[in-house]
């Protein structure tokens, strides 16, 4: 590289970007390619700031001469230098802008993974945004007939609900992972997901939206014929039984021991809440209906 000054090839390449007296047409070819040393300058300087900068504007350049792969790739150079810089919003910005480009290009995938690596980046300070951007990487594969690739991502977002407490949620997304499951015949899969929305509530001492969840996931045959289903017949015999010691003994069996860390987690911690309590509801709901009460 003759000149390897970033600054100048900054300034140089904005001077050709610019319109004036004796410039009437933008050399965006030409400037592109010095935004794009400015920025591996600017890296090799360790100037993250900078260097950031110069990735947004040679992603720019590369929109500007119609090649979106190239742009999206260097703003997801800017949004992993963002990410150093504690830039939250950007973070966010430039990998779903990352994501754009990439489905300009007709690549699923790629969109995808951009937005599963903002997600991850922000798990920690922005967990409800990490959500969003887990559920859009998501919608992405589905969108695209790749509903096997998202697993990991329903997975992702299941565990940040559960870490939030948010178990009702927690349950929906493994509901969703279910249905995305069963719509490539990952038939394993699937059953993994009902068991573990059960767990889940189970967990949550929602015996009764427990109970409708496995109603409901039994009226699909790949379940009910399945180990998972099995297993959780056992964990409702022993709730209603309110039998603790054969709670605790079906949550380490092998079935529960191949679901997710997070879920197995849960289980071994069964049962939470009061047993005799769940019994007294239980025979509340059983009551013969007196037809002589009128109130």
């Amino acid at each position: 590289m003759a000149n390897s000054d970033p600054d100048k090839l900054m300034i140089k390449a904005e001077k050709l970007t610019k319109l004036s007296f004796t410039r009437w047409s933008s050399d965006w070819k030409t400037a592109t390619s010095l935004y794009e040393q400015a920025a591996v300058g600017y890296r090799f300087r360790k100037d993250n700031e900078k260097a950031k900068e110069a990735f947004e504007k040679a992603s720019k350049g590369q929109e500007m001469i119609s090649s979106p792969w190239d742009a999206a790739k260097h703003m997801e150079s800017a949004a992993a230098l963002a990410k150093e810089l504690g830039r939250w919003n950007e973070v966010s910005d430039h990998y779903r802008r990352a994501s754009e480009l990439y489905i300009e290009c007709g690549r699923s995938q790629p969109a995808s993974d951009a937005l599963a690596k903002a997600a991850r980046a922000l798990e920690d300070v922005a967990p409800d945004e990490a959500v969003r951007l887990y559920t859009d990487a998501c919608v992405v594969l589905e969108e695209d007939g790749k509903e096997q690739m998202a697993f990991d991502l329903y997975r992702a977002i299941t565990s940040i609900h559960v870490k939030l407490e948010r178990y009702t949620d927690a349950a929906t997304f493994l509901l969703r992972l279910g249905v995305a499951a069963d719509k490539c015949n990952a038939v394993h899969s699937q059953c993994k997901a009902y068991l573990s929305a059960i767990i889940v509530y189970l967990y949550a001492h929602d015996f009764q939206q427990a109970q409708k969840c496995y109603n409901d996931c039994s009226q699909i045959e790949a379940f009910l014929n399945s180990d998972q289903n099995r297993c959780a017949s056992k964990l409702f015999s022993a709730y209603e039984e309110g039998d603790a010691e054969e709670i605790k003994r079906v949550a380490k069996s092998s079935t529960i021991s191949n679901l997710d860390h997070v879920i197995i987690r849960l289980a071994r911690k069964l049962p939470t809440g009061d047993l005799k309590e769940l019994k007294r509801e239980e025979a509340k709901e059983e009551e013969p209906l007196d037809e002589n009460d009128l109130t």
